[in-house]
C-alpha cells in the first residue's frame, strides 16, 4: 500500500464501495496508508483553524473537588485565623452548599507547603510526587466555575454549561478533528475509586449531545470485559463476525440510500468500529507485557481497575492515537475526614500522575499533549466537620494544572486572595479553560460550532470567553 498512487487507492476504494458487500466507510479508511486516513478523518471543515501546539488531550479529573487549601495554595492568614469567625466580608451573600446558614469559621490548612522547582512552585506535603513536576507544570490557582453541587459542576467543567443534553468537550475536540487511530474511538473514559464518599459519574457527561452520537466518548471498564458486549459470542469465529458486519451493514446502507440519516451512518461506523476493537482492545489492555520497570513507575497491576493502571493505559491510548483521554477518579469530596481522605487520594493518585507526565517526557509525547489536572471545583475556607475537620464546595477560587501541549512549564498562574475565597488576580474561568485548550489543538473556540434550536451552539458558548495567552509558550 504505501507505494501505491493515491489515484490507485481511490479506485479501489470506489469498487469496495459500491460493491454488494462494502466493507463501510470506516474500515475503508483501513484500507489506506496512515497519512490519507488523517486527512479523511477531518470531520469539520476546515481544521485546524492554525498550526497546533498539541495533538490530544488527557484530561485527570479529580471527582468530588480537591481542595486547593491543601494542594497549591497556601494562605498564611487562613493558618492565621485557624479555628476564628470567618470575616461575613467575604461569605454575605454569597452561594455556599452546605454550611449555608450555620456560622462560619475560619479552617486552617491541614499540612505544610513549600516550595519546589526553579521558580519556587509552591506544593503541599500531600503531594510529594507532584513536587518532582514543579519544573513541568503551570499550576492555575484562579480557577472560576458556576455550578456549587457536584452533578451540575461537571457538567459545566465537562460541557461548558449547566444544562443536561450537550456535547462534551471531548467529543466538540473528536467531532472538529476526528481520531489519528483507525481501530479506537477517538474520545475515551476511564474512571476509578478511592477516598470518601465517592459521587457517581453520569454517562451523559462524555455525550455526544446534539452532535452524531459517533463522537461520543467509550467507557472503558476497570474489571472484566474493557467495553461492554465487545466479545464475540461463544462459538462465533471471527470470519463469521466479519460476515455478520458486511450484511448489517449492506442492510443499513441499502437503507440510508432512501432516509440520509447521518444516524445510520453512525450506526454503520459503530459495527465497523466495534469489528476492529475486538481486536485491538484486548492488546491494548493488557498492560502486562509492558516493562516490569514501567509498571514499578505506575504502581500499576495489570486487571486492579486502579488510577495507576488507567494512567498507564492513558498512555499507551495517546500512543495509539486516540484524541481525548479522560480519567476520573472518585473519592475528593471531603466534607469531613479531610486530612485522613487526603493521604488516601493523594496516596492512590499523585506518584502514577508523576509516572504519566515522566513517561510521555521520556517518549517524547509531553510536548504534543496536554494534561489538565483538576476537579470541578474546590473547596471552602471555612471549617466543615463531619467525622473530622472538612471543607465544603467553593466555586470561587481554586487550582488546576496544566503540562505539556504547549504550556508554559515551572509557572504559577493567578491568586486568590489572603484567605483563598475568591480569585482576584488573571482569573480564569472554565469557558476560557476551553477556549484555551482548543486553542492549543489549533482551533478558534468561536468558529466551531454546530447550528442547534436556531443558534450558534459552541462549547464555549454565548459568555465572553478568552485565551489564556500569558501560560501558553
Amino acid at each position: 500500500m504505501p507505494d501505491q498512487s493515491l489515484s490507485q487507492k481511490m479506485q479501489r476504494r470506489t469498487f469496495l464501495a459500491n460493491s454488494g458487500v462494502g466493507l463501510g466507510s470506516l474500515a475503508l479508511s483501513t484500507l489506506l496508508d496512515h497519512d490519507l486516513v488523517g486527512k479523511e478523518s477531518k470531520t469539520y471543515g476546515g481544521l485546524p483553524h492554525f498550526v497546533p501546539k498539541a495533538k490530544r488531550v488527557i484530561f485527570l479529573c479529580m471527582a468530588g473537588g480537591p481542595s486547593h487549601l491543601e494542594t497549591f495554595d497556601y494562605k498564611p492568614k487562613l493558618e492565621e485565623l485557624d479555628g476564628k469567625p470567618m470575616p461575613e466580608s467575604f461569605t454575605k451573600g454569597q452561594p455556599i452548599a452546605q454550611l449555608q446558614g450555620q456560622a462560619l469559621k475560619c479552617q486552617g490548612p491541614l499540612t505544610k507547603f513549600r516550595q519546589y522547582g526553579k521558580n519556587g512552585q509552591t506544593v503541599s506535603d500531600y503531594l510529594p510526587w507532584t513536587a518532582k513536576m514543579a519544573d513541568d507544570i503551570c499550576i492555575v490557582k484562579s480557577m472560576v466555575t458556576e455550578q456549587i453541587n457536584h452533578d451540575p459542576a461537571h457538567t459545566f467543567m465537562n460541557t461548558g454549561t449547566a444544562i443536561s443534553g450537550r456535547p462534551s468537550m471531548g467529543s466538540w475536540i473528536n467531532y472538529g478533528l476526528g481520531s489519528e487511530s483507525n481501530n479506537l474511538p477517538g474520545f475515551v473514559v476511564m474512571s476509578s475509586v478511592g477516598g470518601r464518599d465517592p459521587q457517581p459519574i453520569a454517562a451523559r457527561q462524555w455525550s455526544a449531545g446534539f452532535l452524531p452520537s459517533r463522537f461520543q466518548g467509550v467507557e472503558f471498564s476497570s474489571s472484566g470485559s474493557p467495553v461492554n458486549y465487545l466479545e464475540n459470542p461463544a462459538g462465533v469465529r471471527s470470519d463469521q463476525q466479519r460476515e455478520l458486519v458486511n450484511v448489517v451493514n449492506t442492510l443499513n446502507r441499502h437503507r440510508n440510500d432512501q432516509l440520509n440519516d447521518p444516524e445510520v451512518d453512525t450506526r454503520i461506523a459503530a459495527y465497523e468500529m466495534a469489528f476492529r476493537m475486538q481486536t485491538s482492545i484486548p492488546e491494548l489492555v493488557d498492560i502486562s507485557n509492558e516493562p516490569k520497570h514501567v509498571l514499578e513507575m505506575y504502581g500499576a497491576k495489570p486487571g486492579d481497575g486502579s488510577y495507576a493502571s488507567n494512567c498507564l493505559l492513558a498512555r499507551r491510548l495517546a500512543e495509539r492515537g486516540v484524541r481525548f483521554i479522560h480519567l476520573y477518579h472518585r473519592g475528593w469530596d471531603h466534607h469531613g475526614g479531610l486530612e485522613k481522605y487526603m493521604n488516601i487520594c493523594c496516596g492512590l493518585t499523585d506518584k502514577p500522575t508523576w509516572a504519566l507526565l515522566t513517561d510521555l517526557k521520556q517518549r517524547g509525547m509531553l510536548e504534543d499533549t496536554l494534561v489538565i489536572w483538576g476537579g470541578e471545583f474546590g473547596r471552602t475556607p471555612m471549617y466543615q466537620g463531619k467525622g473530622g475537620a472538612g471543607r465544603d464546595h467553593h466555586i470561587k477560587g481554586f487550582s488546576m494544572w496544566l503540562a505539556g501541549g504547549g504550556i508554559k512549564s515551572g509557572i504559577s498562574h493567578g491568586a486568590t486572595d489572603e484567605l483563598g475565597y475568591n480569585a482576584v488576580e488573571d482569573i480564569m474561568h472554565v469557558r476560557d479553560l476551553h477556549a484555551t485548550m482548543l486553542h492549543l489543538l489549533g482551533i478558534d473556540h468561536h468558529k466551531l460550532s454546530v447550528k442547534f434550536q436556531g443558534l450558534d451552539a459552541r462549547l464555549t458558548g454565548v459568555e465572553p470567553a478568552h485565551v489564556v495567552k500569558a501560560i501558553i509558550q
